[in-house]
């Protein structure tokens, strides 16, 4: 046996060590190597398709990227289950931005109850948001669901909003005076100087990576972000009771 051979036959057991012993930490390490200021959240082994997915935070978007074991190659895009016909990044999406409802400061929401209430749901809203209203005009649709709104003004979009938040707070009818203004355009008159949650909601959202509203978190965890239709609240709470 030449020495050639026994070099190429080394080399060769070499390469297949290395590549046995890939793993979350080592494509992690090379991927940080290549982009040392990605904030990597998450890297999984995807056995069924022979990668690992590596997930960059960015708040309720997150970046979700597709490499080999040796970290040859990146691929960024949607990966569909033919099966399902589910895209996987949807599913890791809401995986990651899921929410514990029970967690969230109920006791410190606007309670909106319609019907027997049965169905729950959580909305970060900002009063100046004029997609806020729009959800509460399809809220106005429904039935059988019980809506916990965190005040959660965004003053970098709306300047008055923290003061208007804090104004529906110490009404002395807070769903009142939320309505009245989401749904009527009657501004609160009261103050606001009472001791109210705002700051603290919006220091939540913040740590929750929210920055955008309305912001929905149905009892199930699952955040969406945006102004859905009736019909779309509702294929949602269809889903939850299905699982």
């Amino acid at each position: 046996m030449s020495k050639r051979f026994l070099a190429h036959a080394l080399a060769a057991v070499l390469f297949a060590a290395t590549g046995a012993c890939a793993d979350e930490a080592s494509v992690k390490a090379a991927f940080q190597a290549k982009f040392p200021k990605a904030n990597v959240e998450r890297i999984k082994k995807l056995p069924e398709l022979d990668l690992y997915q590596i997930v960059v935070a960015r708040g309720e978007d997150p970046i979700i990227i597709y490499t080999d074991e040796n970290f040859r190659f990146m691929i960024q895009g949607s990966v569909v289950d033919t099966k399902s016909m589910r895209d996987i990044n949807d599913d890791t999406v809401k995986e990651l931005t899921a929410l514990d409802f029970n967690a969230l400061p109920l006791d410190r929401a606007i309670k909106k109850v319609k019907g027997n209430g049965s169905r729950k749901i959580v909305v970060f809203s900002d009063p100046d948001c004029p997609f806020c209203k729009r959800i509460e005009q399809e809220f106005e649709k429904m039935t059988d669901i019980t809506v916990y709104v965190l005040l959660y003004p965004i003053e970098q979009l709306h300047a008055k909003a923290p003061e208007r938040s804090r104004a529906i707070w110490c009404s002395p009818n807070r769903l009142k005076a939320w309505e009245d203004y989401m749904l009527r355009g009657t501004a609160p008159t009261a103050k606001g100087d009472c001791t109210n949650p705002v700051a603290d909601i919006v220091n939540l959202g913040k740590s929750k990576g929210i920055n955008g509203t309305p912001t929905l978190v149905f009892s199930d965890g699952t955040r969406i972000p945006g102004a859905l239709t009736a019909a779309q609240i509702e294929a949602q709470f269809a889903t939850i009771a299905g699982k």
